[in-house]
C-alpha cells in the first residue's frame, strides 16, 4: 500500500491536466483525421535522457547533504562530549548549557532551510551565525577551568568542522542542478504529450481506438511524474517530497545527552 501512496504523491493537477489535454488533442486529430506517424525514440532522445540527467544530479545532491548533515550532528555531540568529560569536575550547569546551545542549533538550521527565499531567509541565515558566535565563547569557558590550550584549539576545530557543514549544506540549498536544463524538461515534459496528439490518433486508426487514448495517457503521466519527482528532489530540505531530508533533529538526541 506504502508503494500506492508515494506513487500518488507525484500525481498531482499538472498531471491531470497534460492529461486531459493529451486526451482532448487526441479526440480533434481523430475528428479532423489528422493523423501523423512520430519516431517514438524522439521521446527518448528530447526527454527521458535530459531528466533522468536531472533527476541523478538531483540525488546525487540529496545524498552530498545527508553527507554533511551526519559530520556536523557528529561534531555538535563531540563538542558536548569535551564539555561533559574534560573537566575533572563534572558541571551539571555546563552541561545543559552545551545541550542548550546544541538543539537550538539545531532548530535554527531547520528553519534556515525550511524558510522561503526573503528577508526572512536572511535572518535565520543570520541565526545560525549568531548560534555559532555562542558555541566559539562557550568553549572558551574550559580554558578557564584548567583546559589546556591544545584541547581548545581542538574543540574550535570541531566547531570549524560545523561551519563548514553548514556552508555546504547552505550552497546545496542555494545552487540548484542547471536552470536552463531544468526549464528545457520542463517545458517539453508537459508539451509532448499534446505534440503527440496526431501519433496517438494514429493509434486510433490503426489499431483499436481505445488503444490510443490508453497511450496517450500513459505518455501524459509517465512524463508528468518524471518532471515532478525531479521538482521534489530538487530541494532536499523543503520538506514536501518523501524523499526529503528529515531536519527534525533537536529532539532526537536526548538519551546521547546523558550527564555524569
Amino acid at each position: 500500500m506504502n508503494i500506492f501512496k508515494h506513487f500518488f504523491k507525484i500525481v498531482n493537477c499538472q498531471t491531470v491536466i497534460v492529461t486531459i489535454l493529451s486526451v482532448l488533442g487526441t479526440f480533434i486529430c481523430c475528428k479532423y483525421e489528422f493523423y501523423a506517424d512520430l519516431p517514438s525514440g524522439l521521446i527518448g532522445i528530447a526527454i527521458i535522457f535530459p531528466i533522468v540527467f536531472s533527476i541523478n544530479a538531483a540525488y546525487k545532491r540529496r545524498e552530498e547533504a545527508l553527507k554533511y548533515l551526519s559530520s556536523l550532528k557528529a561534531s555538535a555531540i563531540a563538542i558536548y562530549y569535551a564539555h561533559r568529560d574534560w573537566i575533572d569536575s563534572a558541571d551539571p550547569k555546563l552541561q545543559k548549557e552545551a545541550v542548550l546551545l546544541i538543539q537550538q542549533l539545531f532548530k535554527a538550521i531547520k528553519e534556515y532551510f525550511s524558510a522561503h527565499p526573503t528577508k526572512e531567509e536572511a535572518k535565520k541565515f543570520y541565526a545560525v551565525y549568531d548560534l555559532f558566535s555562542q558555541f566559539s565563547l562557550f568553549n572558551e569557558k574550559l580554558r578557564s577551568m584548567g583546559v589546556s590550550a591544545g584541547e581548545i584549539s581542538r574543540l574550535n576545530q570541531y566547531l570549524r568542522a560545523m561551519i563548514i557543514d553548514f556552508e555546504k549544506m547552505r550552497n546545496i540549498f542555494l545552487y540548484k542542478t542547471p536552470i536552463s536544463l531544468r526549464a528545457y524538461s520542463q517545458v517539453f515534459l508537459n508539451l509532448f504529450p499534446v505534440l503527440y496528439a496526431p501519433y496517438f490518433a494514429e493509434i486510433c486508426r490503426t489499431s483499436f481506438t481505445i488503444i490510443g487514448y490508453i497511450v496517450a495517457i500513459i505518455y501524459s503521466i509517465v512524463l508528468v511524474s518524471l518532471d515532478n519527482i525531479q521538482e521534489d528532489l530538487e530541494n532536499p530540505y523543503d520538506q514536501i517530497g518523501v524523499d526529503d531530508i528529515n531536519l527534525n533533529i533537536a529532539n532526537q538526541y536526548k538519551q546521547v545527552f546523558k550527564t555524569k
